[in-house]
């Protein structure tokens, strides 16, 4: 039964969290620099284009890993499904953490490098956005659980 409704939306939270890898979450600036802070932490956008790492941001690569992981594992557990529920509500936490993590890192990186101004890129409403998703799934989860308890009872 992978092709239930709750299979999709953790598919797509999945996805959004996964794609937080290929963009900039954030960028702060003074009058001379450039800074972005994407997965792997805060860079330096020299004139060239190139990137120099000027803080790296190990937690928030672990939190993007781990609730990409735990989002697509957790479709593969369909006859599991109170693990499901508890995976569902672990990933909720680590998402809402990786939101909290961006901005905070983001703020603090800003305070640090001295950068005066920061602007928040659209990838970071992603794990927001999966949040949702992720919500929707372990709701439709627990309908099927209950579903499944009350033909138990039946017998």
């Amino acid at each position: 039964m992978i092709q239930r409704i709750q299979s999709i939306y953790l598919l797509i939270a999945g996805i959004l969290t996964g794609s937080l890898f290929f963009f900039s979450m954030a960028e702060m600036a003074d009058m001379e620099e450039l800074y972005r802070l994407n997965w792997q932490g805060i860079f330096q956008v020299n004139a060239d284009g190139s990137m120099e790492m000027m803080i790296p941001g190990w937690a928030l690569s672990i939190l993007t890993i781990m609730t990409t992981a735990i989002s697509l594992i957790t479709i593969f557990l369909f006859k599991k499904r109170l693990i499901q529920i508890r995976l569902c509500a672990i990933n909720m936490g680590l998402q809402l953490g990786l939101s909290g993590m961006i901005y905070y890192l983001a703020q603090s990186g800003a305070n640090e490098l001295g950068a005066t101004e920061v602007s928040f890129n659209w990838p970071l409403v992603m794990p927001l956005i999966a949040i949702i998703l992720t919500y929707l799934a372990l709701r439709n989860i627990g309908k099927d659980e209950a579903l499944v308890r009350s033909l138990n009872r039946i017998r």
